[in-house]
């Protein structure tokens, strides 16, 4: 997708060979134009796969879910990463590793929101190591429901996630797939 590669190279930044920073526009401020244009190419890409409803993790992949939810009239539901009074029941949960920020967290989503009848499309910001990916549908799973396909808005090729979700034969479509940070140069496999 060629805005996102664009969105990348321009305002996009470097940390490490490891972390490539983009909050400019994805999730710290989101450049709405670009997410609803993520979201009509993830629903593009997704729109034989008989989505019910969409799954991501708070908060980075709320809006590229929601604008996705919008153009394929689906809910979006969100996992949450901090126990709310209103969030009670027996929750359907998984822990996740995040390497960005070096933490390990419980991620959980009410049983109310998602059903064995279900095809849910994960929606996420980036696709790393694949926990993130792997907590949501270990909770897919928990709920009975089917994983329709798993949608990334950016993948560090260069880290096992994919390969990981690939070897258990999921449909994974990344947006734009980063073959390297070195040197602080974007990389991307076209």
């Amino acid at each position: 997708m060629e805005a996102l590669h664009k969105k990348i190279r321009d305002e996009g930044i470097v940390l490490s060979d490891q972390v490539l920073k983009v909050d400019a526009f994805l999730n710290h401020q989101i450049d709405p134009v670009l997410m609803q244009q993520i979201g009509d190419e993830f629903a593009r890409l997704f729109a034989d796969s008989g989505v019910t409803k969409i799954v991501t993790i708070e908060a980075s992949g709320i809006a590229p879910a929601v604008m996705t939810g919008l153009k394929l009239g689906v809910p979006v539901i969100f996992a949450r990463k901090h126990q709310s009074l209103t969030l009670t029941e027996n929750l359907l949960s998984a822990t996740v590793y995040s390497f960005t920020k070096q933490t390990e967290s419980t991620v959980a989503i009410s049983p109310r929101h998602l059903n064995s009848s279900d095809r849910v499309l994960v929606i996420d910001d980036f696709l790393a190591n694949g926990k993130a990916s792997q907590a949501l549908i270990s909770i897919i799973k928990q709920a009975g429901a089917s994983v329709a396909g798993l949608g990334i808005v950016i993948e560090k090729s260069f880290q096992g996630g994919r390969a990981e979700l690939d070897a258990q034969g999921y449909h994974v479509e990344s947006l734009a797939r980063v073959k390297s940070l070195k040197d602080g140069v974007v990389t991307f496999i076209e």
